[in-house]
């Protein structure tokens, strides 16, 4: 079908009727697609989603996708009052590694959940895990080496403050070969310049949220209430953004 620039997914707005029936009728056959909603991605990527589709074929991948699914089934329990769930995030990764037959994980941490990562570092090792723990602070580089002004660090302008170094940390995962990387805590945006350069297989055990103890779907839930209705305030209209003195910054290009 046709697309217009102005258009997109909007899967998290939809019933989901079309690609997961739930309630009583969860044994019926699918509607026909054609029945999906416009903004449907099945609609609007039929080819790209037979190309991605065809990357199942590979047996790794297949493999991985396999048990992947199976741990997802084993996070749940049915009895007879209904279904639960079981297994928290951090048993569920030292599960799957395990199923993966991964023998060295790598912890990719910030520095202010050391505590944090200190306990994980013990929890994967009784596991039987070998660790390797790296730092955002590796390197211990000064802020300045990337545009940083006195009035924009965080503890003030004459101080010395290393800068976040996920494009380092990264490249170490890299040559350490670890079988799993674990990210804990890492800030927005640092997190994305971990998965651009990291080359092997990635996972979240928690992302950094300073303000409800790591957990940012408090804030989401919040939204509804007073406390955090203004994530649900519309943003003013800004002026259009469009020209040669402005452009969206792209990492995924190299310059």
């Amino acid at each position: 079908m046709s697309k217009s620039k102005s258009d997109v997914c909007k899967c998290a707005t939809c019933q989901g009727k079309i690609c997961y029936p739930r309630g009583n009728n969860i044994n019926a056959p699918l509607p026909p697609l054609n029945e999906a909603p416009g903004h449907c991605p099945m609609r609007r990527y039929p080819d790209e989603i037979r190309r991605a589709t065809g990357n199942y074929h590979k047996a790794n991948i297949r493999e991985f996708a396999r048990l992947a699914s199976i741990q997802e089934a084993e996070c749940y329990g049915i009895s007879a009052d209904g279904m639960r769930t079981e297994i928290p995030r951090i048993e569920e990764i030292v599960q799957f590694a395990k199923k993966c037959n991964y023998t060295k994980l790598g912890l990719a941490f910030c520095i202010g959940l050391r505590e944090e990562a200190r306990l994980t570092t013990k929890i994967f090792e009784a596991k039987g895990f070998q660790v390797s723990s790296i730092c955002c602070k590796v390197g211990r580089m000064p802020k300045e080496i990337i545009g940083i002004k006195g009035e924009e660090k965080i503890t003030g302008p004459d101080m010395m403050e290393p800068m976040c170094n996920p494009v380092v940390q990264a490249k170490i995962m890299n040559a350490e070969e670890v079988d799993l990387v674990v990210l804990l805590g890492l800030c927005v945006g640092h997190d994305t310049l971990f998965f651009k350069y990291c080359d092997r297989p990635c996972t979240v055990l928690a992302v950094k949220d300073r303000v409800t103890g790591h957990n940012p779907l408090a804030a989401v839930y919040m939204s509804k209430s007073p406390y955090y209705s203004r994530l649900q305030t519309p943003e003013p209209k800004e002026e259009s953004r469009t020209g040669l003195d402005w452009k969206k910054v792209d990492i995924m290009h190299e310059e």
